[in-house]
């Protein structure tokens, strides 16, 4: 199935240290600490694993990330995803790196802190921009992380998305194979092999090598219908993070949603579609094979998997393939892509109770192919067993499909303008001390520091700065303290939304050069603010 949303809320870098520092200068703004944070992302489960003979497949909801970020893995972007072949979308924050956030260790006591307040006037002079700050205004001297070392150093690269085994790239798109498959594969070999063992009992112990082929064969398949979301999301223009396979089925991690209703239904339809191929492929198989062979078991074992599994990603609640379809839908109707989540959400959540009650009781009925001969105590704790857990996986799934609709809704909200803090530009033998007093009498939270021609070369660290003793600071030179601009590190000031975190996210840091159009220095936007303005969007109702 295909799930839009993401799983991952925004987590703060701000350390103890910094909280006992703020508290003792009677501080509200949080220091600019290295920021994490991943919104979910929505994926495309496949189908639940069938309780009798031929085992199947279910999809795993979206799991927060990422790194979530809000990033990574909600990682949520934006992310597709299906119980047991997903695709997931999702939305995130940027972070830093814990190293990035480190200073030198002593912020944390009172006579530490430079000037304040009441040191310097806060008014703008003539040269600073008349940008908004962000909530809580805070002196550049006294905000900070409390610890670290002081020296600058470069971003660390985006990870890449990881997630186990790496099987292979089809279309430029990894695919991975996560621990909890091997689970998965054992589990279908013992239940397959004592199918085996009624209908082919001659087999002996190589019914278990015949159950582990079908294992292999059954994800194959699982991994066809992941590709087929991971295909249409390619040929709309969305990225694709990976292809994992877990342990109730698959996920197309997408990282954008879809930009219309039609193109959603069809990102959504075409798993279960060639679920629907496969299986017609592996009926017109068997009709050519002898009935009762190995080759002929295995072809009805695969064709009655891929049915269960298209059937199941049919059903239409969130996060199924079916619950994206009926998402379209209602988008369709009411304009309003909120309207579509929440409605099939709602139903998604029904559908998990269904299945937690029903589930049992069909089997128990005989309705699912099992006769009362057959159906034991054992047989009845793991049907109730697994209709736990696919309604858990369906119930979770539908919950992060509504928080991150909800998170796209408030993106917009993000601004790098009015986000960005003012910003003084010192040169680079400018001793701190006296960087600090023009911040302070410009109304300044952040230096960015300049060669000779105005041009900006590095940032110094807020990080950096709180761990200078007063009394060392008029012999330190803020290029000490200060990290080399790159390119990724340079922002519009014009970026909003989702594109505002896809490029801080790019480049993971503490603080960025907010530039306009025409290259004028606007100011520097911290990691940690963003992250601040993201959590308090999340907080306002829809």
């Amino acid at each position: 199935m295909d799930e839009s949303g993401g799983s991952g809320q925004p987590r703060s870098g701000t350390d103890e240290a910094t909280e006992r520092h703020g508290e003792q200068r009677a501080s509200s703004a949080p220091a600019a600490g290295a920021t994490r944070s991943g919104p979910e992302r929505p994926e495309h489960p496949t189908g639940p694993t069938p309780p009798t003979a031929a085992p199947g497949t279910s999809e795993a909801a979206p799991s927060p990330d990422r790194p979530h970020d809000p990033t990574d893995s909600a990682h949520e972007a934006a992310t597709h995803s299906d119980p047991s072949s997903g695709t997931e979308d999702g939305a995130e924050v940027p972070g830093a790196s814990p190293d990035q956030a480190e200073a030198p260790a002593g912020s944390g006591s009172p006579d530490e802190a430079g000037p304040s307040a009441q040191d310097a006037p806060h008014g703008p002079s003539d040269g600073a921009h008349p940008h908004p700050e962000p909530e809580h205004p805070r002196t550049l001297a006294h905000s900070g992380t409390g610890t670290g070392t002081g020296k600058a150093q470069p971003p660390r690269r985006g990870r890449e998305p990881g997630g186990g085994l790496l099987m292979g790239r089809p279309f430029g798109v990894p695919v991975y194979v996560a621990p909890s498959w091997f689970l998965v594969a054992a589990l279908i070999t013992w239940v397959f092999g004592g199918q085996l063992d009624r209908v082919l009992p001659e087999l002996g112990a190589l019914r278990y090598l015949v159950s582990l082929f079908f294992a292999v064969a059954f994800y194959a398949s699982v991994l066809v219908h992941e590709l087929a979301h991971t295909v249409a999301a390619l040929r709309f223009k969305l990225p694709v993070r990976r292809i994992q396979l877990q342990f109730f089925g698959g996920v197309s991690e997408i990282e954008k949603e879809a930009e219309t209703p039609g193109r959603e239904f069809v990102l959504s339809f075409v798993g279960p579609l060639l679920s629907l191929v496969l299986s017609g492929l592996f009926y017109l198989a068997m009709l050519a094979v002898e009935p009762g062979t190995v080759p002929g078991v295995l072809l009805a074992g695969l064709m009655i998997s891929n049915l269960i599994v298209a059937a199941f990603n049919l059903l239409p609640g969130l996060p199924l393939d079916g619950g994206r379809m009926l998402r379209a839908v209602v988008w369709k109707i009411t304009g309003r892509p909120m309207s579509g989540t929440i409605a099939a959400a709602w139903v998604g959540r029904a559908l998990a109770v269904s299945v937690l009650i029903g589930l049992p009781l069909l089997t128990q009925s005989g309705v699912l192919g099992a006769t009362q001969d057959h159906v034991g105590g054992m047989d009845t704790v793991t049907d109730a067993l697994l209709a736990a857990i696919l309604a858990a996986i369906i119930w979770t799934g539908a919950g992060n499909s509504l928080r991150m609709a909800r998170l796209r809704e408030h993106l917009p909200e993000l601004r790098a303008r009015s986000l960005t803090r003012r910003a003084v530009p010192v040169e680079t033998s400018t001793p701190l001390s006296e960087a600090l007093r023009r911040a302070n009498e410009a109304g300044a939270r952040a230096l960015v520091v300049v060669d000779v021609d105005g041009e900006p070369l590095s940032l110094v660290r807020e990080a950096a700065i709180v761990g200078v003793p007063e009394h060392r600071r008029p012999w330190v030179a803020v290029s000490g303290l200060a990290q080399d601009l790159t390119d990724g590190m340079r922002v519009s000031a014009e970026l909003a939304g989702e594109a505002l975190l896809d490029t801080l996210r790019a480049t993971p840091a503490t603080e960025y050069l907010v530039v306009e159009d025409s290259g004028e220095i606007y100011g520097v936007l911290s990691a940690a603010d963003v992250e601040r303005a993201f959590v308090k969007a999340m907080a306002r109702p829809s």
